[in-house]
């Protein structure tokens, strides 16, 4: 699973401070591993989450110093949480980065978790998935249900197209199911539970789903067999060994933002939706031009569709805006005429090709019939194969007498 995380080049001048964590390997934890692990981050923090964004004023942060280690400690054990989050130099450099560095960007992740959080609680209840992996959304795409990575993951859990046909999500030229809030969170409970199930640990088959159960578990026999996370660290690929403890930051900064003067950023999702199922090929200006729902929001709404056309033919979820929805079922079938050569029907629907018929060895192209003369024809056998006369064969063909060549084709426009 190709994962989008922080760029995380520290500035910090913690080179000589000791882990807190006696269980992780202090000559394999450093800062220094963490920029250098850094660089191997396929990461959309740049393209994603640092953008310019309008915040409320209390989103600045407060720039005090860190706190002392047993706060931070204290804080993360008192999370409602079954994944172990447990605290050292690693994760309390992460938190910084979220609380210190980029708190605009934390108070933008905490307003779109007002709109996804519920979502994903509502799924993962159906699931019996803990709660706080929700947290995992932040860390991989910023709550962004239209990122993409370079490596080609997408949506808000970052499926690489092959695993995410492996969990059922659809994923062609004109829908991408990776972009679907509710059938990719879906799809990441399956997947997730599958490499719980597989590993025995939350915090492993996280690690799994950043690099694969595969790297997971050649990590544990590299290590001797043991199966836990900071005990293998040493031992994963450089982008996983910093995947975990983002992961605890993330839960850390997500729940203790409002702490440090970070409140959600100005609202971005104001609107109430319904989700209308239809099976037939709409594109997305039919309804924003005929019940004046801008474009933009229709795409916002509903991601999953590349080229803005749901596709039909199968049953799929099309979001509108509550307002709207009396509206859509009142004019349904003018938003399904309208501009519909245009922008749903502008492609050639069938080409017939030259094609030979088992019967009477004759070809057919746009309507047409050919036959080609072969030895021993004569237009009147001609004609009863065809069951026309021989007036109509020499009409159609131009013939002056009932004299024909083998090898000539004859049209028959029956």
């Amino acid at each position: 699973m190709t994962t989008l995380l922080y760029i995380l080049l520290f500035q910090i001048a913690l080179a000589n401070q000791t882990l807190l964590s006696d269980s992780i390997p202090s000559d394999t934890l450093t800062l220094d591993s963490i920029r250098s692990d850094s660089v191997m981050v396929d990461s959309v923090m740049v393209e994603n989450i640092l953008l310019p964004t309008d915040t409320l004023a209390c989103a600045t942060g407060t720039g005090e110093a860190p706190l002392p280690d047993s706060v931070y400690i204290e804080r993360l054990q008192a999370l409602p949480c079954v994944v172990e989050l447990p605290y050292n130099e690693v994760v309390r450099a992460f938190i910084l980065r979220y609380v210190q560095r980029a708190p605009k960007q934390l108070a933008r992740l905490q307003r779109k978790a007002e709109y996804y959080f519920p979502l994903f609680d509502d799924i993962f209840a159906r699931y019996d998935m803990p709660y706080e992996i929700k947290y995992l959304a932040v860390i991989e795409s910023a709550l962004n249900p239209q990122a993409r990575s370079k490596m080609g993951a997408a949506g808000l859990w970052q499926f690489m197209p092959s695993t995410g046909k492996l969990y059922g999500l659809e994923v062609n030229s004109l829908i991408d199911e990776r972009m679907d809030p509710v059938k990719s969170t879906e799809a990441a409970c399956r997947y997730l539970t599958y490499l719980k199930q597989s590993l025995g640990d939350w915090t492993l088959a996280l690690a799994a789903y950043n690099c694969g159960s595969g790297n997971v578990r050649k990590a544990i026999a590299r290590s001797g067999g043991k199966k836990d996370f900071w005990s293998i660290y040493p031992f994963l690929p450089r982008e996983t060994r910093s995947y975990v403890p983002i992961f605890i930051a993330a839960c850390y900064a997500m729940n203790y933002a409002d702490m440090y003067g970070i409140c959600p950023a100005a609202e971005e999702m104001t609107v109430d939706t319904d989700t209308i199922m239809t099976a037939e090929r709409l594109h997305l200006t039919q309804i924003s031009e005929i019940l004046g729902i801008e474009l933009n929001e229709l795409r916002r709404l509903n991601p999953q569709y590349a080229r803005d056309i749901v596709p039909g033919g199968k049953i799929y979820a099309l979001c509108i805006p509550t307002d709207y929805t009396e509206a859509y079922i009142t004019h349904h079938d003018t938003i399904y005429a309208h501009k519909r050569t245009q922008l749903v029907e502008n492609r050639r629907a069938e080409i017939e090709l030259l094609q030979k018929t088992s019967v009477n060895g004759a070809y057919s192209v746009n309507g047409v019939t050919y036959y080609k003369i072969k030895n021993g024809d004569t237009l009147s056998g001609i004609a009863s194969k065809f069951r026309c006369s021989v007036k109509q064969l020499k009409t159609w063909n131009g013939l002056k007498s009932d004299a024909i060549r083998a090898g000539h084709t004859l049209k028959i426009l029956r």
